[in-house]
């Protein structure tokens, strides 16, 4: 049943509320609890009972980290490693090019550094050489080094990894592993096929850190000193959001104890990125994700590839300034190119049809660095997987976008195993492939297929999920903060959207090109909100021409800081007419 009868909002999506368990299961946690009821409707949407409520607001993470011998060669890694750091081997660092490649390369380098010893930094250029690691770098690395750490990938780079003869590599990765394993001497995955899978969720930072943990431990037998790992969990925070891993268990506790320690702004790189991005207020998952986490893949998707782990990694403010304002300019670029993309992606897949169990589109000389952007734009915009494929050549590369429920990563790999497919691979909610032009119909028509079984088809395409109703009055800053300590909000746990019925608008003004702010009311307070991109739909138009007409708004709370004075903003999604 649509919340307040929406059926049809300004951006044409349906209204839904929480449902009848959920909305019981609010009550009876606001009765035993005592907490507001907007943070119990948040709670008892993620299936906290009463007498976790408390601890849950405040996870710690000593609670929730998994030993980190319960992955499989975790202490062979571990030992390996510091046999190199004992013996000051000749250490390199290949790593992926994207936020959680770097920031995974940033916390090795950093936690090296801190014990006296430098590595080599290898990131492959995207499109030269592609993901993962190469037969020809993975050789010429072992010519000059003891010791290869792959991180964030390498599970199935077989070849590549028998290449490096006469070094020995260790893989710590997060992407779905095949039948069998390359030669390395040890491979942290979670996501090994002979894993458990309950630390499934980590992201290729997370499985570094325990790495890191593990090493501590080792050391701290021997009676010898190691860094403070807890100062490094703002690059697993930064890792773990941009690469979109849920946000549940420990992924909650390493991003809220991570962004705590980013907001001491000890890091130069991180210090100097959100600098430059205008950043003046205490960082936040959403800052994470939509902020810091593209200007740090910027460099892989259009420019200099290891400039991302570089930045991280480096503790000179001079060098981060000069890195962070490279980045910020290839962010620039990678804009401009993703938006010319983005318009021809949609107009296919419309002309496709967005109703199917798979959105794709592919075209000649759509930069590879933004194809996976623009898949997650038809994603949201679809409410399905989405694929996105560049032709060079008469090869194809795309990337992939799941939605929640949908494993996109195993039926890739099934069309490489049945030929479709060049090369392949990722997770449940992001892949990469590898086409032969000739073969992309057929290809996307068989992974179509593959999703159809598993109910891609069925998914709710127009619908916005709204967990209750607000009055402007009791938006306070103190239930908007208490609100946030149930998150941090992303995947798998998105954030409270609450709905403010029969609203006056009192101002609107149009902000940049396509951004509107305004002030509603209720008649008896006044609450402030911004809505981005609100022109790309018929949002903008018909609240920047009100004429007077009544609304409900929905949205998320933020905090807004300014001048050192905090107020409630709601940052609004979507309308309709009361």
């Amino acid at each position: 049943m649509s919340f307040l009868g929406v059926e049809s909002s300004l951006t044409g999506r349906q209204w839904l509320g929480p449902d009848v368990e959920t909305t019981r299961a609010a009550q009876s946690l606001e009765q035993q609890s005592n907490l507001p009821a907007a943070v119990c409707q948040v709670l008892a949407r993620r299936g906290v009972p009463a007498a976790e409520a408390r601890r849950f607001l405040a996870p710690a993470l000593r609670d929730l980290m998994p030993d980190p011998r319960s992955l499989k060669d975790m202490t062979k890694a571990a030992t390996r490693f510091l046999a190199a750091v004992a013996r000051r081997e000749r250490i390199a660092i290949f790593a992926d090019y994207d936020v959680d490649g770097g920031s995974s390369a940033a916390l090795l380098l950093i936690w090296l550094r801190q014990m006296g010893l430098g590595a080599t930094l290898y990131v492959p250029d995207r499109i030269d050489e592609g993901y993962g690691p190469n037969e020809s770098a993975m050789a010429s690395l072992a010519e000059q080094h003891d010791l290869i750490l792959c991180v964030d990938c390498g599970t199935l780079s077989h070849a590549p990894i028998a290449a490096a003869k006469g070094a020995d590599v260790i893989v710590l990765d997060h992407h779905l592993g095949a039948e069998s394993l390359p030669p390395a001497h040890a491979i942290v995955n979670p996501n090994r096929q002979d894993e458990n899978g309950d630390a499934g969720h980590l992201c290729a930072a997370a499985v570094v850190f325990l790495l890191l943990v593990e090493a501590r431990r080792l050391l701290r037998e021997e009676g010898k000193a190691s860094p403070d790992l807890m100062e490094m969990l703002d690059l697993v925070a930064l890792a773990t959001v941009a690469d979109v891993a849920p946000l549940t268990g420990v992924n909650r506790a390493f991003v809220r104890q991570g962004l705590t320690v980013m907001a001491r702004r000890n890091r130069p790189g991180l210090t100097a990125l959100a600098d430059g991005a205008g950043l003046d207020t205490a960082p936040s998952a959403y800052h994470l994700g939509f902020v810091l986490g593209p200007r740090v893949n910027a460099g892989g998707r259009i420019g200099a590839a290891d400039l991302g782990a570089r930045l991280l990694s480096t503790d000179d403010p001079h060098e981060a300034a000069a890195l962070a304002e490279r980045l910020e300019q290839l962010n620039k670029e990678r804009r401009e190119v993703e938006a010319a993309v983005r318009a021809a992606a949609l107009d296919q897949a419309e002309a496709r049809g967005m109703d199917q169990a798979l959105v794709w589109a592919a075209g000649p000389g759509w930069h590879p660095g933004v194809v996976g952007i623009v898949a997650a734009r038809l994603k949201e915009t679809a409410g399905r997987p989405s694929i996105v494929i560049g032709v060079q050549e008469g090869i194809g590369k795309g990337s992939g976008r799941s939605v929640t429920g949908i494993d996109l990563g195993q039926p890739i790999q099934r069309l490489v195993a049945e030929g479709l497919l060049l090369a392949g691979g990722g997770h449940k909610m992001a892949a990469g492939l590898t086409v032969e032009e000739s073969k992309i119909d057929a290809a996307m028509e068989r992974l179509c297929a593959l999703l159809e079984k598993q109910g891609a088809h069925q998914m709710q395409t127009a619908a916005l999920k709204v967990d209750g109703m607000l009055m402007p009055q009791a938006a306070t800053v103190d239930l908007t903060e208490m609100i946030e300590q149930a998150g941090p909000y992303g995947a798998a746990a998105p954030a409270p959207r609450y709905v403010f019925a029969d609203m006056a608008i009192r101002f609107a003004k149009r902000v940049g090109e396509n951004h509107l702010k305004i002030s509603f009311s209720d008649g008896k307070a006044t609450l402030d909100a911004i809505c981005f991109g609100a022109f790309d739909t018929a949002l903008g138009p018909a609240l920047e021409a009100h004429g007077g007409a009544r609304f409900h708004l929905a949205g998320r709370l933020d905090i807004n800081t300014w001048r050192g004075r905090q107020s409630v903003q709601l940052r609004l999604e979507d309308a309709t007419e009361a």
